[in-house]
C-alpha cells in the first residue's frame, strides 16, 4: 500500500456476490492473496473532495481523456495518529496513474485546516513533492472534503505474474455527513448490497485464463464509478437528471437462471 508513484491499466466489472465466490475459487490456483488484511481481506475508507461546482464528477461523467480525483484513505480500523494515504488518481487514455504520499491522519487534517499556503515541508510525509503536488491541485479547483466511500475489498495478486491484481469491492457505502476517517466505514448502500465491484489491474494485457474465466461466469465489463454514483445517491436533487446517471441493473447469471438487480 506504500507505492507512492506509479501506473496501470484497470478494467472494471459490476458482478454478483455469486459471481465472486465462483471467481475466487477459479482463480486461487493462479493468485496469491494480498499482504495485507487477513487472507487479503480489510476495509478501505476515503474521503473524496470537490468543489461547488461539482467540476470532479462533471469530468469523471464526461469521460475526459485526462481527469482526476483527490482522496485521503485509510485502511481498516484507526485513530488520528494512524497512517494515512493522501493520492491524486489521474487516468489519461485508460491509464490510471497514482500519486501518493503517507502521512499520519493528524498531520493530513493539519494540512487540510490550514487555507493559508505556507512552507509545506513543514508536514511530517514521506514524499513533500507529492504534496506539492496534491496542494496544486486542491488551490487550482478549489477542492473541499465531500463524502466518505467505505467498503470492504478481498485483493489478490498474481503468483508468477505480480503486476496482475485483481481486487472485489462488497458493502459499498457513502456518506456525507460526519467526514472524519478515524471514525470508521459506514454510510448507506449506494449500489445493490448483493453487487460486487471487480477490478482487474494490469500493465499490460489480461492473461488468458483470466478473461476465460470471466466470459464463463458472462461478468460485465461496467465503468461502476464509485466516486459518481455516490455523488449521485447524496446530491441527485442538484445535479442535472439526465440519461447518464449511474445505474446498477445488469444481468447476473445465479444457478443457471438470469437474475435482474437494480441499484437502491
Amino acid at each position: 500500500m506504500a507505492i507512492e508513484i506509479f501506473s496501470r491499466r484497470e478494467q472494471k466489472y459490476l458482478i454478483t456476490r455469486w459471481q465472486y465466490e465462483q471467481l475466487v475459487e477459479k482463480i486461487t490456483p493462479y493468485m496469491r492473496h494480498d499482504k495485507y488484511g487477513v487472507d487479503g481481506q480489510y476495509t478501505v475508507t476515503s474521503l473524496y473532495f470537490e468543489n461547488p461546482q461539482k467540476e470532479i464528477y462533471f469530468e469523471t461523467k464526461n469521460k475526459l481523456k485526462y481527469r482526476q480525483k483527490l482522496r485521503l484513505r485509510v485502511y481498516d480500523d484507526t485513530d488520528r495518529n494512524g497512517t494515512a494515504f493522501f493520492e491524486v488518481k489521474q487516468k489519461h487514455n485508460k491509464v490510471v496513474n497514482k500519486r501518493r504520499l503517507v502521512l499520519p491522519l493528524n498531520e493530513a487534517y493539519r494540512y487540510l485546516d490550514n487555507e493559508e499556503a505556507e512552507n509545506l515541508s513543514t508536514y511530517e510525509t514521506s514524499n513533500t513533492q507529492v504534496l506539492r503536488e496534491i496542494d496544486h491541485f486542491r488551490r487550482f479547483y478549489n477542492l473541499h472534503p465531500e463524502m466518505i466511500v467505505s467498503y470492504n475489498r478481498h485483493a489478490f495478486h498474481g503468483t508468477t505474474d505480480p503486476e496482475l491484481r485483481i481486487t472485489f469491492d462488497l458493502n459499498l457505502k457513502c456518506r456525507n455527513e460526519d467526514l472524519a476517517l478515524e471514525n470508521g466505514p459506514y454510510g448507506v448502500n449506494f449500489i445493490d448490497e448483493d453487487l460486487v465491484v471487480l477490478e482487474v489491474k494490469v500493465n499490460d494485457s489480461v492473461p488468458l485464463w483470466l478473461t476465460r474465466f470471466l466470459q464463463e461466469l458472462n461478468c460485465e465489463q461496467r465503468s461502476a464509478s464509485k466516486f459518481c454514483t455516490s455523488t449521485e445517491l447524496l446530491y441527485g436533487e442538484v445535479l442535472p437528471q439526465n440519461e447518464w446517471m449511474e445505474t446498477t441493473t445488469i444481468g447476473g447469471v445465479k444457478g443457471g437462471k438470469h437474475k435482474q438487480l437494480v441499484s437502491i
